[in-house]
């Protein structure tokens, strides 16, 4: 439960109209008074292209002022350009360019003259410039080839726009490129590598530039990396090695400076602005950044640390900044150091601003111009803006370097005059004018105002007046009484009066007299006194548990005459009132407390005049508060006894207490679990290793959660012993094709023992007796090079520290490096039928390491025509394959080669048998089996028998048989080979044609054959020779001519055969 004392605003309310204490006094403009600049543009105007340009310049004046304007110091005849106007009762220009026109050729400095009959005010000199976002030169940039561990620079250099483009990097699939210490983008946009790693080439980078007016972004070709490294092997795995460079066999570099470059630089910042100082460096491992100033401390708050400790920005820079800075870069290889010279220069910055000098006549005055910067600023004086030299005489004004002085002003000295005070960095322009008036006085705020205030606050009343000569105030509280000043009251030059603790007493009405020679005018303010609000009942810190009813109090006195009222917050931010809450005017509830409504709860209540606050914690089953005091006793060599003060259970019973320790030797700064104890103890005896500087902590437990560790306890150093035990997990593989990499899982500190832990490494080849190799190592592998491939070798790793040795390791049995396989033995291909191909080899003579499978890449040919590729992989343990033929008719090539985890080794290659020449039992054998087919080839051999008898007795009796040209029974359709003697008996429909293209499903269809049944000789209807020879054809084709005259023009057939006996 807290009270807050309320904001600074809670009481602006009850002041009137105030006035800076120090302000000069405004006229009246009702009132005759020379022009005076109120609104105008900044000094460097940059503006958007696609706009309408205006250059606003606003002045008040008594006459209202009238307006011209100058560009690039010449009158600028706003009436000859149509594109250009002035805003009405206004200086402001308009350049208007929808009817067209280039903004550029509007580019150039302008000035605005306010003139009235009683003088002129300038503006500043306003640098028009138009926004500009060129496009990138469009480039082709090589592949960039780095050595890793190497720096390296990628440069940005992007176009220079108006104003200068913000620039960040990312990948051409606009992903953003992280960076880090070692990786970053500096200042001037470039990308900085301190050395470059082999995982720098997973990405490119493209230096992307986004220019603020036209909101677009351009991005620049991108570039890409090739590292050049002595180890591509296994980058994940050394990424997060402890020392990654000297694993990746990186050489180590002490730091150098990448920018700035060389052992010195300097710096020049202007004053008010901020100081960016940046050192980046290459090296490895990658160096970290330190800052400092010489002879004195940096300036805490105004500087802050930027991008990985390589920026060191100081703002609002003053002289005392200037002096030299040093960045020191440093790894462990070494450091070295960079020194900047920071000069502090300054644009002019007003020391006195001249101000509006209000005069009566005869008075005496003075205008004061006073400016400082580096190097010094001079100063020029005009009046109306011309120089004052040049002005008539006036023997009542006298110049003395940077004041003028006035006697006995008269109205002819009315002006406006300008001060101008510049230097190599900039300029200052200030308007101050001369009134010479005789004005009695007058009030200028409205008459009896009523002003409320609370009890015990300060207060200031306000009364607003002018006269000329400017009169004297005073006050006075019930019409009565002395002038107020001193006490509890106190005037100032503008006559403002502060009450400094307002009290009961104090309520009344308030005069203000304002008196000069020409008379005196006068105002009352009403005063009224409130009570304060108070909240008298505030809400209370709680402890809930989840799901419960949670009713914060806040009850509240306040003045019964203003209007109250309350409202609440969470953690500093406005309440949201959900349907889990209630809100009343003196309490607040909450149902079923959920973890999120942990947190603080202010009340506020407030009135129009003032507030209070009150706040309290909802806590919501909260954690265990941590142990405290841990203390060490019992102390021995191998065990101590920790005892510790419990924390607050925060309602919820501590159920454990979790032991850690740490130890800063091995892992400094990392904690481990040590042991585990009821919630009950608060001390137990640890047991402890060798030679372990040991420091705990303590963690208690309850239903809610884990409490905060502790604070650690003092450390413990035990004795040193030879290690008990060796590494786990020791193994040889090979990492290429004659090599060995023998790793282990590295020991602990609490297995250690003992100081300088290493590991004597022992290994030679099995089953050769050959002697033992050892080598003492620090890390957690060796490599064995020039080994033979595949050979198991005898493998021990014991542990050593400066008190001797571990226990006799355990023999492991590693291999070295594999390589290719040769090619699988005595690949057979067999054909057992048509269908099917079966496929047998046996195992590679020279596995050269563990086989993990067999491919198989067969392919179906016929002829120079081959079929789609299948791919089989097998288990290394398959040495068969049977395989269904696509068709009986292609051949198959098949390419077998064994698999190691390093590849694919030779491969062996054999092809299938040819398939036999049975075009026609074969090929159709699906016909074969048809029942017509078997009648048809029965009738056909039973006429084919009959011939041959016929012709056996007719040879016998000396006779001759007619030979015909053609079939007077036709065997089938018409042959397309018919012209040139021949007769295909197969089935056309269904006979694969050689020489085809691949079907879509692999098949190779075969051309046609020439083949015939003449080929087997099989039947058909054929030609004898008188002799019973056979006439190697089945059919004679002869021309019609050819035929005349011969015994017959019929071809024999076996039913002309019959005839003939008769």
């Amino acid at each position: 439960m807290a009270r807050q004392q309320p904001p600074p605003w809670v009481h602006a309310a009850v002041l009137l109209c105030l006035l800076c204490l120090s302000g000069a006094i405004e006229i009246p403009m009702d009132l005759s008074q020379p022009p005076t600049i109120t609104k105008q543009s900044v000094k460097d105007h940059i503006v958007d292209p696609r706009d309408n340009i205006l250059i606003e310049c606003e002045a008040k004046g008594n006459p209202a002022p009238s307006f011209h304007w100058t560009r690039n110091s010449r009158y600028f005849n706003i009436a000859k350009d149509p594109r250009v106007s002035m805003r009405r009762r206004s200086g402001t220009l308009v350049i208007d360019f929808r009817s067209g026109g280039r903004p550029e050729e509007y580019e150039g400095e302008y000035q605005c003259f306010a003139r009235n009959k009683y003088g002129t005010a300038l503006s500043n000199r306003i640098r028009l410039q138009v926004s500009k976002s060129p496009l990138w030169p469009k480039e082709n940039l090589d592949p960039v080839v780095v050595q890793e561990g190497a720096p390296l620079t990628l440069q940005c250099n992007p176009p220079p726009g108006l104003p200068s483009p913000v620039i960040f990097w990312m990948s051409s699939s606009m992903e953003p490129i992280t960076q880090d210490k070692r990786v970053s983008q500096g200042h001037n946009g470039d990308l900085y590598f301190s050395n470059v790693m082999l995982q720098d080439m997973q990405t490119d980078y493209s230096c992307n530039a986004r220019f603020h007016f036209t909101h677009t972004i351009q991005q620049k070709n991108a570039f890409t990396l090739k590292v050049l490294t002595n180890n591509p092997y296994n980058d994940s795995s050394l990424r997060n090695h402890p020392d990654m460079y000297s694993a990746r066999g990186v050489a180590e570099r002490t730091p150098s400076f990448m920018y700035p470059q060389g052992t010195a630089s300097s710096q020049m910042v202007l004053r008010g602005m901020d100081l960016l100082l940046e050192c980046i460096a290459s090296g490895v491992p990658t160096p970290d950044i330190a800052w400092y100033k010489k002879g004195g401390d940096l300036p805490s708050d105004k500087a802050k640390f930027e991008n990985f400790n390589k920026a060191l920005r100081i703002t609002n820079v003053s002289e005392e900044d200037s002096g030299e800075y040093f960045c020191l870069a440093s790894n462990k290889m070494g450091s070295t150091r960079h020194t900047i010279s920071v000069r502090v220069k300054a644009a002019p910055y007003w020391l006195d601003e001249p101000k509006n000098l209000i005069l009566a006549p005869g008075e005496d005055g003075r205008l004061v111009c006073r400016a400082n910067g580096n190097p010094k600023p001079t100063v020029q004086w005009m009046i109306n803006g011309e120089p004052l030299q040049s002005a008539p005489p006036n023997p009542n004004r006298e110049v003395a370097g940077d004041t003028i002085i006035f006697r006995d002003t008269q109205i002819s000295s009315r002006a406006v005059y300008q001060c101008n005070t510049s230097n190599e960095h900039g300029y200052l322009l200030a308007n101050a004018f001369v009134s010479v008036l005789d004005v009695p006085p007058r009030m200028l705020s409205p008459r009896n105002q009523l002003i409320r205030v609370i009890l015990y606050n300060r207060t200031r009343l306000d009364c607003p007046f002018f006269g000329s000569p400017i009169p004297t105030l005073r006050w006075f509280k019930n019409g009565q009484g002395s002038n107020l000043d001193g006490g509890n009251y106190h005037v100032y030059e503008n006559g403002s009066l502060e009450i400094k603790m307002i009290r009961k007493e104090d309520q009344g009405i308030y005069t203000c007299v304002a008196t000069n020679i020409l008379g005196k005018a006068e105002n009352q303010v009403r005063l009224e006194v409130k009570d304060p609000t108070r909240i008298f009942r505030m809400p209370e810190d709680q402890v809930a548990k989840r799901g419960t009813t949670v009713q914060l109090e806040c009850r509240v006195k306040h003045d019964p005459s203003l209007k109250l009222t309350v409202s609440w917050l969470k953690d500093d931010e406005p309440l949201y009132i959900g349907n889990r809450m209630k809100k009343e005017d003196d309490s607040l509830t909450i149902f079923g407390v959920a973890e999120r409504d942990q947190g603080s709860y202010t009340c506020v209540a407030s009135t129009e005049l003032d507030q209070d606050l009150a706040k309290a914690y909802l806590t919501v089953l909260g954690r265990p508060d941590r142990p405290r005091d841990l203390e060490l006793t019992d102390l021995a060599e191998r065990s101590v006894r920790l005892t510790w003060i419990p924390g607050d259970d925060n309602n919820s019973p501590i159920t454990d207490y979790v032991v850690q320790f740490e130890e800063d030797q091995f892992q400094p700064g990392v904690w481990h679990d040590h042991s585990k104890f009821p919630g009950s103890v608060n001390s137990a005896v640890l047991q402890l290793s060798p030679y372990v500087n040991y420091q705990f902590r303590v963690i208690a437990i309850n239903e809610v959660g884990s409490s905060h560790p502790s604070l650690p306890s003092e450390r413990y150093r035990t004795s040193g012993a030879p290690p008990e035990s060796n590494p786990a997990d020791v193994k040889g593989e090979g990492t290429r094709k004659n090599n060995m990499e023998i790793t282990w899982t590295p020991m602990n500190a609490t297995s250690a023992f003992g100081p300088n832990l290493r590991y004597i490494v022992k290994w030679r080849r099995r089953e050769t007796r050959e002697s033992w190799n050892n080598v003492t190592v620090w890390g957690s592998r060796y490599v064995v090079g020039q080994t033979p491939v595949y050979v198991p070798y005898e493998i021990r790793v014991q542990a050593e520290n400066d008190f001797g040795k571990g226990p006799e390791p355990d023999t492991v049995i590693g291999y070295s490096g594999e390589d290719l396989p040769s090619a699988p033995r005595r690949f057979r291909v067999r054909q057992p039928n048509l269908e099917t191909i079966s496929l047998e080899w046996d195992h590679p003579e020279h596995p050269n390491g563990i086989l993990i499978g067999y491919t198989l890449k067969y392919v179906a040919f016929n002829g120079t025509k081959l079929g789609k590729q299948i791919v089989e992989n097998f288990s290394p343990n398959q040495t068969k394959f049977t395989m269904q033929r696509a068709d009986p008719v292609s051949r198959y090539r098949f390419t077998l080669s064994a698999r190691t985890q390093v590849g694919s080794g030779e491969a062996v290659t054999e092809e299938s048998p040819a398939p036999p020449n049975e075009a026609y039992t074969n090929n159709q054998a699906d016909i074969a089996t048809q029942g017509w087919f078997i009648g048809l080839m029965c009738a056909i051999a039973l006429l084919v028998l009959i011939l041959l008898i016929v012709c056996f007795i007719k040879r016998s009796r000396g006779g001759k048989y007619p030979v015909r040209e053609k079939k007077d029974v036709p065997l089938g359709p018409e042959d397309p080979k018919e012209e040139d003697g021949s007769f295909d008996y197969s089935d056309e429909d269904n006979k694969p044609l050689q020489g085809s293209q691949t079907s879509l499903d692999g098949t190779i269809k075969q051309q046609e054959s020439d083949d015939s049944l003449v080929d087997y000789g099989e039947g058909g209807e054929g030609q004898f020779n008188e002799d019973g020879s056979f006439i190697g054809q089945y059919t004679v084709k002869k021309d019609k001519e050819e035929t005349e005259g011969n015994e017959s023009s019929e071809a024999t057939s076996p039913v002309n055969a019959i005839y003939s006996l008769a």
